[in-house]
């Protein structure tokens, strides 16, 4: 099994997914060890020389940050901190998501800013190594001074609290501990608030959204061309001519993959009765592209995150400064977060039209995609399904990062939303998967009413789907098709670079 050296190079959205895909262990490099190693030599001395007020360090957390504390109560300053602010509630993150947290925090306490202890952060990477996972909540964090609750339970498992997966069952974090023979970290001053201030939750969903969004892009291009040659579609507008003199990015990289999905096509060297084709298919370059475009500007403001330090404050050490200020604000996240969504959810709308133009009778399709239409209700309702679906995205689409409340007696007076953004855009991502599914299985099922073969490409993607999914003869239990042909994309080995 091999190992990810942390510290020693910018982590990286394709680098990450290696490291989940692949099950890769994580290690301190030397450089990231001394670093840290030093920050914390350096926040002692400092202690034990000075008894002026450093937020968080020897003073409480938010608007009772005029209360000084003493030194001999500063472990269990931090303790308290980290029991105080594990308040999540709601749904459980799931693990995957957990999982990339546990690798942002460890990331961002390797540049020795943080004043973390060395064993707090090796005892995080034996956790990422050993599938240790704790049970973070969906709900409580306002995306501004960190994302406070769920890090307070991803960080609970250090002191032997909460609970945690693994070897696929949930148990407390104290059992787990006893029985790999491990103790629990006894707090030093800084270190619950370097824990808890970060944008690792955010940041976990974002990383995840961008990974699947990558793919669902690629899908898009290669579903939609299904659904055109399925349709009798005409290709003369995807011509590499027509984008050039339009050449934003995206466009251009859709309509390439679209040109290339559908090379050596039989059905598009036939006759059209047709001038041109609905926007759903004929827009498919710009409509997508777009979408192209907008994941990578969000791709690049992650990437510029998860290889930061947001926690507060932040420790400079040959400057001889503490600096308390606001590198924990999710708004970037959250902006880029809603604005990814609106993205992912106009790739389904477009979906959905295609389908819908699909099981309409038009250009010698049958009804509904189905033999004997009548007795037989075919593919009526899974386009009922991809509708609904659509119209929650443009719901959930409503952007977080407007809002904002106040909290902690108006010292944080504006937050970011960033976390709600984060759990809304992981519905939308899910959902345009189920989207672009209920299009596949409603493209595979009309273009074998053509009498004129597809691309070799195309063939080679129905042979294999129906291996999964069989042709639509007479009615049947239609949820299970679906739920097969989410697993098929899910299945599916895209290269997340291709944008």
């Amino acid at each position: 099994m091999s190992t990810y050296k942390v510290g020693e190079q910018m982590l990286s959205l394709s680098v990450i997914a290696e490291i989940i895909a692949e099950d890769k262990q994580l290690a301190l490099g030397e450089k990231a060890k001394q670093k840290i190693q030093d920050c914390r030599d350096y926040l002692d001395k400092k202690m034990e020389q000075s008894d002026s007020p450093i937020y968080g360090i020897n003073t409480g957390f938010g608007s009772l940050c005029n209360h000084k504390i003493s030194k001999k109560e500063l472990g269990k300053l931090q303790k308290n901190l980290v029991l105080s602010h594990a308040c999540g509630t709601g749904d459980e993150v799931p693990n995957e998501v957990v999982k990339i947290m546990l690798l942002l925090k460890v990331q961002s306490l390797s540049y020795g800013h943080s004043g973390v202890q060395l064993k707090t952060v090796e005892l995080l990477i034996e956790m990422f190594n050993k599938n240790i996972l704790p049970v973070v909540f969906q709900q409580g964090s306002l995306g501004a001074s960190g994302d406070l609750a769920p890090l307070a339970h991803l960080s609970l498992p250090l002191l032997g609290e909460g609970e945690v997966y693994f070897e696929g069952k949930k148990k407390k974090s104290k059992s787990v501990l006893k029985g790999l023979n491990w103790s629990p970290i006894e707090l030093q001053s800084k270190e619950g608030l370097a824990m808890l201030n970060g944008t690792q939750f955010m940041g976990a969903y974002g990383v995840w959204s961008l990974l699947k969004s990558q793919k669902l892009s690629y899908m898009a291009d290669m579903i939609g061309s299904i659904s055109l040659e399925a349709f009798d579609g005409r290709s003369e507008c995807f011509d590499v001519l027509l984008h050039q003199v339009r050449p934003h990015k995206g466009q251009l990289k859709s309509a390439a993959n679209i040109r290339e999905f559908l090379k050596g096509s039989e059905i598009q060297k036939g006759e059209k009765e047709h001038v041109q084709d609905p926007y759903s298919f004929r827009c498919m370059p710009q409509v997508h592209g777009a979408s192209k475009d907008v994941i990578i500007h969000v791709k690049s403001i992650f990437t510029t995150e998860i290889n930061s330090v947001t926690d507060n404050p932040i420790i400079f050490i040959a400057e001889d400064k503490v600096i308390s200020g606001g590198n924990f604000h999710g708004q970037p996240l959250a902006m880029a977060m809603d604005y990814l969504a609106i993205t992912l959810s106009e790739l389904g709308s477009i979906s959905e039209r295609r389908t819908y133009q699909l099981i309409s009778g038009l250009r010698g399709l049958p009804e509904f995609l189905v033999a004997d239409p009548g007795l037989n209700s075919g593919m009526m309702i899974p386009q009922y399904t991809a509708a609904s679906i659509a119209s929650q995205n443009k719901q959930l689409c409503t952007p977080a990062s407007v809002d904002s409340i106040v909290s902690s007696n108006g010292q944080e007076d504006h937050v970011s939303m960033g976390a709600n953004a984060a759990t809304k855009l992981y519905r939308v991502v899910e959902n345009t998967e189920r989207i672009l599914a209920i299009e596949l299985l409603n493209a595979t099922q009309a273009i074998a009413f053509r009498n004129a073969k597809s691309s070799d490409f195309i063939e080679g993607i129905l042979d294999i789907y129906r291996d999964k999914v069989a042709f639509l003869s007479t009615d049947r239990l239609l949820h299970d098709d679906i739920e097969k042909s989410i697993g098929f994309l899910q299945g599916l080995a895209v290269d997340t670079e291709l944008l």
